[in-house]
């Protein structure tokens, strides 16, 4: 399992523009590798400024499919939602396909059927794209990911059932009462990239532990993260603060 790759830059504007170079070269490199390039994209305050960037782009719309690694049980036009906000700060202002853009379904009112839903979403779009049988875990190009100051990543909270999940793709991930839709473990870790953007301060304590040589997955989910491919960290100074990340484990 090759290495981490961290880099510290000063602050959230130069990680966001780090992050738009490495996402930019990621779709070209897929696009010229394998003619398409699918993307898992995350919530949350952090790659909203990189979306909106992405907009500006001139990429090539029509080879790019999107899903989510996560998403809020709440319909799309809800101020929560992660794909509402990436439609808002860039799909809606782009010419990809409608049916390149997979939205997580949250309107069945059961989050257990729409994550079986959403499975099955996967499957069929992957199964075109790489001929992968329903068996298979899907590899995506690039999963984006961001950490939570408890260290959760996706809807992968600390001590919930869906962390033990393999036998799925897509699970139930519960913030206490809240239920959402989430990657598992084994579906993040067949991409073939992974990119975690993580700024502010108070995500300090939680990357001490997550970069740890010794810890719990479990009360620190985002240690669960080791893909097949690369493993990418960009994090902001103040995420680092005083923190020596230089001992981090690479397995």
């Amino acid at each position: 399992m090759p290495a981490p790759l961290l880099e510290i830059l000063p602050d959230k504007p130069a990680l966001v523009q780090r992050a738009l170079t490495l996402v930019v070269e990621t779709i070209h490199s897929a696009v010229a590798d394998h003619n398409y390039c699918a993307l898992a994209l995350a919530g949350g305050s952090t790659p909203k400024p990189l979306y909106a960037a992405l907009a500006e782009q001139d990429l090539p719309w029509e080879k790019i499919y999107i899903f989510w690694g996560d998403e809020r049980y709440v319909p799309i036009d809800h101020p929560d939602s992660n794909a509402g906000m990436a439609k808002a700060a860039w799909l809606d202002r782009v010419p990809i396909p409608p049916d390149h853009i997979l939205v997580t379904p949250t309107l069945e009112g059961d989050p257990a059927a729409s994550a079986s839903l959403y499975e099955a979403m996967v499957k069929s779009v992957f199964g075109g794209l790489q001929g992968t049988s329903p068996d298979q875990v899907p590899a995506f190009d690039l999963i984006l990911l961001g950490m939570g100051d408890d260290g959760h990543t996706a809807s992968l909270f600390p001590h919930t059932e869906a962390l033990g999940v393999s036998d799925h793709l897509i699970a139930v991930g519960n913030k206490g009462d809240d239920p959402r839709i989430t990657f598992t473990a084994p579906l993040i870790n067949q991409s073939r990239q992974v990119l975690f953007l993580v700024a502010g301060a108070d995500k300090q304590a939680a990357l001490a532990q997550v970069f740890a040589a010794e810890g719990d997955d479990h009360a620190y989910p985002s240690r669960l993260v080791r893909p097949q491919g690369e493993l990418r960290w960009l994090l902001d100074r103040q995420a680092v603060g005083d923190l020596d990340l230089a001992a981090a484990p690479t397995s």
